[in-house]
């Protein structure tokens, strides 16, 4: 699955692990598959609760049932269910879409706290609000831009409600929201600075390295396109709330997940550099459990009973999961089951900790 870490011995990598609670933990888990998902057109509409933007622009896919992995140190503990079938992978996209920028980092075109206008040219970024704009608010969700793209206007996402933590007509960086529109933004400013389709991007400087299968792939609206140099450039979505998304297996996921235990470094290759890793999983100013697009358990705000810890890209409330414990050198990934905190409080009773929490 993973290149054993040549430094650990299986039998370290297994070392004072409850493997019988391991397996009890995620054999119940196994059982608790979200309802609903083998009709995904069904079970979207009604996570929009504006009927008046219901429409689904970009390709959707039925879910097959609970499916996961545990690993440590590159070798499996445990999983269950389907673990290589690609699943919607809702909001753990925005995590995905953070790496990507990470290269965009690395090859010295993105400077986070610069505004996004000055390295490209897009009319959403044309007006004094947006020349404020800088990568940062992008990624952690603060830019408070206001407007629409493709179609979907940004008050139409719920969840940027529900938390009360936007500063209305305020400046980018002055409050928090989480948004679906915000990040189809950014996937669109990055396409225009990469200047290639970001799915292409991602399999060569990242999927690749690490060594993916090639059943993963990530979609856009139909309607998502940027022309730019005579070409028309597909452009993806961060999320799913209207189809697209990345679609991805359980074992691939958990690939990104070592990936950024490991500091960005894949057994001897430099896939991500460390100071990425870093500003990835450094609290946001404004919202202290969000980096950039990366969830952080710090203050157990985020899983009040899982370990303080832990890091995570999360999608569809949770249902999908990609935990990734540096205490525990621990990587869960979870898709469509439901009670996840439950697996991470009892995978991680299992696991033992070399700090204390």
């Amino acid at each position: 699955m993973i290149p054993h870490d040549e430094q650990v011995t299986p039998d370290a990598v297994r070392a004072g692990i409850d493997t019988e609670a391991l397996r009890a933990a995620v054999d119940l888990h196994a059982t608790r598959t979200v309802p609903g998902i083998d009709d995904m057109t069904a079970y979207l509409a009604a996570q929009v609760d504006d009927v008046s933007h219901r429409e689904v622009l970009g390709p959707l896919l039925d879910g097959a049932g609970a499916s996961g992995v545990v690993v440590r140190h590159g070798e499996l503990l445990a999983s269950w269910g389907d673990v290589d079938r690609p699943e919607m992978a809702f909001s753990a996209t925005k995590s995905v879409l953070a790496l990507v920028a990470g290269v965009a980092f690395d090859d010295g075109l993105l400077v986070l706290d610069e505004p996004v206008s000055r390295a490209v040219d897009l009319p959403q970024f044309a007006d004094a609000h947006g020349r404020a704009i800088t990568w940062r608010h992008l990624l952690d969700q603060s830019s408070q831009w206001q407007g629409e793209l493709w179609g979907k206007p940004v008050a139409v996402d719920a969840q940027s409600r529900r938390e009360g933590t936007e500063s209305a007509g305020g400046a980018p960086g002055a409050g928090w929201a989480y948004n679906d529109v915000r990040v189809n933004l950014t996937a669109l400013a990055l396409t225009a600075l990469l200047r290639r389709p970001l799915p292409e991007v991602l399999r060569e400087r990242v999927m690749d390295p690490v060594g993916a299968s090639a059943d993963w792939s990530w979609h856009g609206y139909g309607n998502a396109v940027l022309m730019l140099d005579g070409r028309a450039l597909p452009v993806v979505s961060g999320g799913a709330h209207w189809g697209g998304g990345l679609w991805i297996g359980a074992r691939d996921l958990a690939l990104l997940g070592e990936l950024c235990l490991r500091g960005g470094d894949w057994y001897g290759r430099r896939v991500v550099s460390a100071r990425w890793v870093e500003e990835l999983w450094r609290p946001s100013p404004v919202k202290r459990d969000y980096g950039l697009s990366w969830w952080l358990n710090d203050h157990r705000t985020v899983w009040p009973q899982a370990p303080a810890t832990g890091r995570c890209a999360r999608g569809n409330g949770g249902t999908h999961l990609l935990w990734a414990d540096p205490a525990r050198e621990l990587v869960i990934c979870s898709r469509w089951g439901a009670e996840v905190e439950r697996l991470l409080v009892e995978v991680s009773r299992a696991v033992p900790a070399a700090v204390r929490d």
